[in-house]
């Protein structure tokens, strides 16, 4: 069993841009009881002793429809271990850490995240200062401009979750940065980060496993919940185009931020989705309905489409989103 050093906490962060706090605000607004499908239950700390084996070096600690928990990849080569998306806070990342410890080969450790969001990054808090955190540019202004700003509006949603990011004052500083792509050769297994989006954030990045053929996504693709427009960048054209850049990969299996794995037909359900919630959006802002008439109806008829989704109550958002891109 390998054994990884687990001490202190990052550095820097930067004020939220001011279109967030607008966006957090509509969020709540239209919070509605299909919220209810996901609701915290206890604190969302990844779970040991649930780690499986997926392909010949991938590994997942599934979230078990856990909000606030990613589906966590450990990636396992002869000289080093990647991990994807360490949880929310310092005990989190404890137990990916432990996790890992035991299934790892090589000493070096590398850490990347598929976006900002807490539960996908704060878990590093317990990480090794050896670990060599990889990160693509955009991804890195995202958390410079709204990074503890996220960190503040988790922690104001409960005590438990307000406890469990009390370590976080800040985000480390990345050891290599990258515009668009960069490959890890962890020893034996290639892996491809790629920044795409703007989608579900600005700096949205796929991790893809050459060989194992395995696709961790982020939220640009996940199974059976409706998309989140989550940044003030959001927008759908670039969020279609990521789905094509990620289908091109041909994965054989698909790894969402959330809910259940699967193939690449999430990503084909995804991109169906959002193709026609544009074509309609665009169709309903010509005939001169207002933002708010377009989302509440096309949330009625998504939601009567798609009637298996989760978070129904996610349409409203996308439909404002692509209403102000759409001419």
């Amino acid at each position: 069993m390998m054994h990884f050093a687990q001490p202190a906490i990052g550095e820097t962060a930067a004020p939220l841009a001011r279109r967030l706090l607008v966006l957090i605000a509509l969020l709540a607004a239209v919070a509605s009881p299909a919220w209810a499908q996901r609701l915290y239950q206890g604190v969302p700390i990844v779970k040991e002793g649930t780690t499986i084996k997926i392909s010949p070096h991938v590994y997942v600690i599934p979230d078990e429809n856990a909000r606030g928990v990613p589906n966590v990849g450990i990636v396992v080569g002869n000289r080093a271990t990647l991990i994807i998306d360490p949880g929310m806070g310092l005990k989190s990342g404890r137990a990916v850490l432990s996790e890992a410890a035991k299934v790892a080969r090589g000493s070096g450790l590398y850490l990347v995240n598929t976006h900002f969001h807490p539960e996908h990054t704060t878990g590093e808090t317990a990480f090794p200062a050896s670990t060599k955190l990889v990160r693509a540019r955009a991804q890195q202004q995202d958390i410079q401009e709204m990074g503890m700003q996220m960190v503040r509006e988790f922690a104001s949603r409960s005590p438990q979750l307000a406890d469990l990011l009390k370590d976080v004052t800040g985000f480390r500083a990345p050891t290599e940065y990258f515009e668009r792509e960069k490959t890890l050769d962890l020893g034996g297994v290639r892996v491809k980060l790629i920044r795409l989006g703007p989608a579900h954030t600005r700096g949205d990045t796929a991790i893809f496993v050459e060989g194992d053929g395995v696709l961790f996504c982020g939220d640009l693709a996940m199974n059976r919940v409706f998309p989140a427009f989550a940044t003030p960048q959001s927008r759908a054209d670039t969020w279609l185009k990521s789905l094509d850049a990620i289908a091109a990969l041909r994965p054989k299996q698909v790894v969402g931020a959330h809910y259940g794995m699967g193939d690449a037909a999430i990503i084909t359900a995804y991109h169906g989705y959002l193709a026609a919630l544009r074509a309609r959006v665009a169709e309903l802002k010509r005939e001169g309905k207002p933002a708010d008439d377009a989302a509440a109806a096309l949330r009625k008829e998504f939601q009567a489409k798609y009637p298996d989704w989760d978070q129904p109550v996610r349409v409203e958002a996308a439909v404002k989103a692509v209403y102000a891109e759409v001419p």
